[in-house]
């Protein structure tokens, strides 16, 4: 049976800006905190725990003044209030929230000031969202489909129409073209390719939708299809059924205990691949664990 990893997946550069932050910082021999899970993979997150990383939540960030930790901000970036609340501990800030993500709030809160109506394609309860609400004082829409909008959207109103970066850029579109045929003043603040490179306004992640047509083929190419993410991962979910949707012998595992046999059985080629916050080291892992454990099933 041969097995492949996929050479394209892997950590976005994104993530690993963040792990490098994190670990720059770990080898300083201070304690270093994280805001929530750094990444949405518990593998790689009890990796750098071993180096020293704790996570926290926000309601423990007055403990550790007394400890004198400095505490980093994931990718998925932060709202304003937890600035001003570290401002006002005294606490030192890692900023380490993705480029693209910052670019996100930087534009919904240009808009925001100019009277737009925020409509943002999105899961309201994704960190990321968190952070971007706070960029507009809670005053936006964030909606999961194009019947959803058309219930909430004030149609009327001159709006402007966003995306969480790690979200299924053909659904957006689809998404965009159904407000563009009702609302007269619409801002779409889409994806565009300028000589093959993104174009500096875009907020889908190129790494998250330039990897859909690529994964396709690497599904296409293999038997069954191993999808290696975090349960957590947003980015995850939307690239696994991107698999699944042309070979629905696709599974999806976030730890090697969850391997069956009877996905083998028969089989002779198997691709694994993962979200952009899958660690290359645990999906080789995998492969070598099915190569020992079922191997020979086909």
């Amino acid at each position: 049976m041969r097995v492949q990893v996929d050479p394209q997946a892997g950590f976005c550069w994104g993530v690993i800006r963040t792990i490098q932050i994190a670990e720059e910082n770990l080898q300083q021999g201070q304690p270093v905190y994280v805001l929530g899970q750094i990444i949405h993979n518990p593998r790689e997150i009890e990796r750098l725990e071993r180096l020293g990383l704790r996570t926290i939540t926000h309601e423990q960030l007055p403990e550790v003044v007394r400890q004198g930790a400095r505490v980093l901000i994931r990718a998925h970036g932060e709202p304003p209030s937890t600035y001003r609340q570290a401002w006002q501990l005294g606490i030192e800030l890692i900023d380490a929230t993705c480029p693209i993500v910052a670019k996100l709030q930087e534009r919904v809160r240009k808009f925001y000031l100019q009277g737009y109506q925020i409509v943002i394609f999105g899961k309201a309860e994704h960190p990321e969202m968190i952070g971007v609400r706070g960029v507009c004082n809670g005053e936006c829409l964030i909606v999961s489909s194009i019947d959803d909008a058309l219930q909430r959207v004030d149609l009327a109103r001159p709006t402007v129409l966003f995306s969480q970066t790690t979200m299924d850029k053909e659904a957006f579109s689809k998404l965009a073209e159904a407000l563009r045929q009702r609302i007269r003043q619409l801002v779409v603040e889409e994806p565009e390719r300028v000589s093959g490179k993104f174009h500096a306004k875009d907020t889908i992640c190129g790494q998250v939708s330039g990897r859909e047509q690529h994964l396709r083929a690497f599904a296409a190419a293999h038997d069954v299809v191993i999808f290696v993410a975090g349960r957590a991962s947003s980015n995850g979910r939307v690239l696994s059924e991107v698999c699944r949707s042309v070979n629905p012998r696709t599974y999806f595992i976030e730890s090697i205990e969850e391997l069956q046999e009877s996905w083998f059985e028969g089989v002779g080629s198997v691709g694994i691949t993962g979200a952009t916050s899958t660690p290359q080291w645990y999906m080789q892992e995998v492969a070598r664990y099915i190569r020992q454990r079922f191997g020979q099933s086909a």
